[in-house]
């Protein structure tokens, strides 16, 4: 899969996101990272199957050298797996292997830009709606209410409108945003 978005475009994107946080402050330590350690497991041994991780975006992996010792890496196909009928070839997975400590730095852009999501609607709009994946674990900003900064709502509205011009990017959040719909899923 070949991503239309340069490395010097994603070092910018991550560069606006570092200066902004959901709330003032580190929001993982409102839940003890649970976004990264479901139900307190620190270890994330014993969990079967599931393994809490993430897909990074086509081309995100041009920000990463795959020797970070404290992700674990998965390549895997593109066509194994639900992703947009455009996407072909690799995809990159990674799990990080030192929870509760997170490298903030390096977070990808979907840690950096939870609990808000890119929606797409019917009629082509984009917009940010509050995530209700179904997740192993809970999220105060969300179950609380928790108002979210100003500054982080325009800066995550930013880097994703950027974002899904990439067309495999755009397809991916379509694909989700459809799901959404599809299950109920919206929250505004």
């Amino acid at each position: 899969m070949k991503s239309t978005i340069k490395r010097s475009t994603w070092k910018a994107i991550y560069r606006l996101l570092d200066r902004v946080s959901p709330i003032d402050g580190d929001c993982g330590k409102l839940c003890g990272c649970a976004c990264c350690t479901p139900e307190g497991d620190e270890t994330q041994e014993g969990l079967g199957d599931f393994v809490l991780g993430m897909y990074l975006l086509p081309g995100e992996e041009k920000l990463f050298s795959m020797k970070e010792g404290w992700l674990k890496w998965s390549v895997e196909n593109a066509e194994d797996y639900e992703f947009p009928d455009s996407w072909h070839g690799k995809v990159y997975f990674i799990r990080c292997t030192t929870p509760p400590f997170c490298h903030r730095e390096m977070r990808p852009i979907q840690c950096r830009t939870y609990p808000l999501m890119p929606y797409i609607d019917k009629d082509g709009v984009f917009s940010l709606v509050l995530s209700k994946a179904d997740v192993p674990y809970s999220c105060p900003l969300i179950d609380k209410k928790i108002p979210l900064n100003e500054r982080f709502c325009r800066a995550t509205f930013t880097v994703w409108k950027r974002l899904i011009k990439d067309p495999l990017i755009y397809d991916l959040v379509k694909m989700d945003s459809q799901m959404m719909r599809d299950e109920g899923l919206l929250t505004f």
